[in-house]
């Protein structure tokens, strides 16, 4: 029987590990500094430090997986390989042109991103075809053979295949991939068929290019990290998270890297989702806020919100992840003042280095950090359970210097201020996730998270109307443990425009067909036995001539004539939902068939206790704390609380604060908290009871 299992959560601060042993339930946390040369170095010593605290036999692990920020750094960086492009004749500039939209509509200065890949080496080969996947022109191998000479010559590292149309025939890429293979054999390849089949001619380049430009980065890290597991002593190999919230194998994603875009946060909001099952809060906001940024994704019925495309770093990614939106708003995130005197909050951030000068390490810019130290919250003798002293006169000079003397405000005006507009920031973002997609917050329970989540959340939910927050028992390590009640899963597509009527049928049960044995061949290599398979099927509707697509949920016994307007019924529905209208007599037309395999694994479990009502829970401590969330802004007498004692069943009133190592949670006046079962701080933002 499995025994222990370990999820490493890489940040750019500090590197999280969660190691669980599955027959006591007992969860262990641990952290330790990112080390961003060689993320596996900080990999293996925290998973080593972890198991030698513990007792724990190397050859006991079952499990291993970790969530990777070495696609998106690179891409950040700029430090992914010389890629070069093989395109149709004609459409060589394609990836310059790309939509031809501007970062910012009304301003004329911001520039777009420079393409990954330079107008030297992108070059054009002669084929075509037709837009139903007939042939034109047959492809040139000549042309073809001169064009990869050129690139070798040039010390390309990976080469990005995409014609036009290939999504409908393959046929002329798979030709081109294998003279490719013959003539530069060392070279990373990746083609649009095997990338993204899909139509939508630039979101295809652009995300075969992004694939090509990670594949040797990617590759050369994933070796270095399986090679040090091996030598550990770690029995199995390791997983890697996905941007979808699955996992698959570290072989699977060399030839995918750029399904690990934004792998980091994907763990925290599969973790919650786990949460909604456990709990029965089945709509949920995730708020994960750490040192630079703060993420938000919405789960409704126990189902994280997944986009079919999204930006990353500027440059368009067309493959399913979950819809998370990022803002830069940190702890470490920096107050600044604009031209016209203005109070602005990030994205610039402090990070680690020198970090917020509460934390002494030479930083002097103001941050949110700074802000909550000089308020009291955050305890004036240290964090991470006393081991990080803070010093709270650096934070007041730092806001006194850069901000009280640069305006007519006072210290504890300017320090309010950086929390109201750092909270302000993130109240736009999750409405960007929930009223501006037909969502009401009211309706959702917000899952507070990350190293700062806890100290925010309550104003946040606040100001939203938000009903209940939920703070998991180590907030600080949430997203490693998300890798540990997650699956294999892989996501397959195929493009086909077709109108909505009974003669479609055949065709789209025959994609499906195929896609889902793509699915198992893939879950078997993984090592999945039957039993534990299950596929997901989606259809991508629209009102023919409409630009854009509404994903809808299928299930196999609904294609057939019979089972077709259920499905129509349901694409109505999600308009109007969406876009607040929908014309039931218009045209609908499919086009895009989706297949998503699932692989079901072992389960971290949460161990539930019974609760004691009858319990008085006394405080540690008290400290004045300023409180502007309030209709009296003022310092209030506040009960300090240390996490580890506060058990289920446990009532506490506001104002309160509850310290922990990875994390400190403010409870604003008149907010109520109890403990549940799963330890969880279950907050009513309202003062009534949870």
């Amino acid at each position: 029987m499995m025994r222990y299992m370990v999820g490493v959560d890489v940040g750019g601060t500090f590197t999280d590990v969660t190691l669980i042993d599955t027959r006591s339930g007992e969860i262990l946390n641990h952290k330790v500094p990112s080390t961003p040369d060689d993320p596996s170095r900080a990999i293996m010593n925290g998973v080593e430090q972890i198991l030698q605290m513990n007792g724990v036999p190397v050859s006991d692990v079952r499990y291993l997986a970790h969530g990777t920020t070495v696609a998106t750094n690179s891409l950040i960086e700029r430090k992914g390989a010389l890629t070069g492009l093989l395109v149709t004749e004609g459409f060589r500039d394609l990836l310059e042109i790309g939509r031809q939209t501007r970062p910012g509509l009304y301003d004329l200065f911001k520039e777009k991103p420079e393409p990954i890949i330079p107008g030297h080496l992108r070059l054009e080969v002669a084929e075509r075809l037709y837009a139903d996947g007939s042939v034109r022109k047959p492809l040139d191998k000549q042309r073809l053979r001169e064009a990869v000479e050129q690139l070798k010559a040039e010390g390309a590292q990976a080469i990005a295949v995409c014609f036009l149309f290939s999504y409908l025939n393959p046929e002329h890429e798979k030709q081109a991939v294998e003279e490719i293979r013959s003539l530069f054999p060392e070279v990373y390849v990746s083609a649009s068929h095997q990338v993204v089949p899909e139509f939508r001619e630039y979101a295809r380049l652009s995300t075969t290019t992004l694939n090509a430009y990670l594949g040797p980065v990617m590759r050369t890290y994933m070796e270095n990290f399986q090679q040090s597991v091996r030598q550990a002593g770690i029995p199995v190999d390791p997983y890697i998270t996905q941007s979808n919230g699955g996992i698959i194998s570290i072989q699977e994603s060399v030839s995918n890297p750029v399904r690990t875009a934004v792998s980091g946060p994907a763990a925290g909001v599969v973790a919650a989702a786990h949460l909604a099952e456990l709990t029965g809060y089945k709509n949920m906001i995730t708020f994960d806020m750490g040192g630079t940024s703060a993420d938000f994704c919405l789960i409704e019925n126990g189902e994280p919100k997944i986009s079919m495309e999204r930006e990353v770093e500027g440059f368009v990614a067309r493959i399913p992840m979950l819809d998370i939106h990022a803002c830069g708003a940190g702890g470490g995130s920096i107050a600044w003042l604009d031209a016209g005197g203005a109070l602005k909050v990030g994205p610039e951030s402090a990070g680690s280095m020198p970090g917020p000068a509460a934390y002494g390490r030479g930083g002097t810019k103001p941050t949110v950090t700074d802000a909550n130290t000089i308020l009291g919250r955050l305890n004036p003798e240290g964090i991470l359970g006393g081991r990080m002293a803070l010093d709270v006169d650096a934070s007041k000079r730092a806001v006194q210097e850069h901000l009280c003397d640069r305006t007519s405000l006072s210290l504890m005006e300017a320090t309010m201020g950086i929390l109201s507009v750092v909270n302000a920031n993130m109240t736009r973002a999750i409405r960007l996730i929930s009223v501006e997609k037909g969502y009401d917050p009211r309706e959702f329970t917000l899952v507070s998270f990350g190293g700062g989540g806890g100290l925010h959340c309550g104003a946040l939910a606040r100001e939203l109307g938000i009903p209940r927050i939920l703070v998991p028992p180590s907030p600080g390590t949430f997203c490693s443990l998300g890798l540990l009640v997650t699956d294999v899963r892989s996501d397959y597509v195929r493009s086909s425009q077709l109108e909505s009527h009974a003669g479609s049928i055949q065709a789209i049960r025959g994609f499906f067909s195929e896609m889902e044995q793509e699915g198992a061949a893939m879950l078997e290599k993984e090592g999945i036995p039957e039993p534990q398979r299950k596929y997901v099927l989606g259809l991508d509707l629209r009102f023919k001539g409409q630009n854009y697509e509404l994903t809808v949920p299928v299930e196999w016994q609904e294609l057939d004539e019979a089972g077709l307007p259920a499905i129509l019924e349901r694409f109505h529905e999600q308009h109007e939902k969406n876009y607040g209208y929908s014309n039931r007599t218009g045209t609908v037309e499919f086009v895009n068939y989706r297949v998503t395999a699932l692989g079901e694994l072992p389960k971290a479990t949460l161990s539930r206790m019974d609760g004691n009502a009858q319990r008085s829970v006394e405080p540690l401590s008290h400290r004045d704390v300023y409180f502007s969330e309030t209709d009296r802004p003022d310092y209030y007498r506040t009960a300090i609380y240390q996490r580890s004692e506060l058990l289920p069943g446990d009532r506490l009133t506001g104002p309160a604060i509850i310290e922990q190592m990875d994390s400190t949670i403010l409870l604003l006046p008149e907010q109520t908290l109890h403990v549940d079962e799963y330890r969880n701080l279950v907050i009513s933002t309202f003062g009534e009871e949870a």
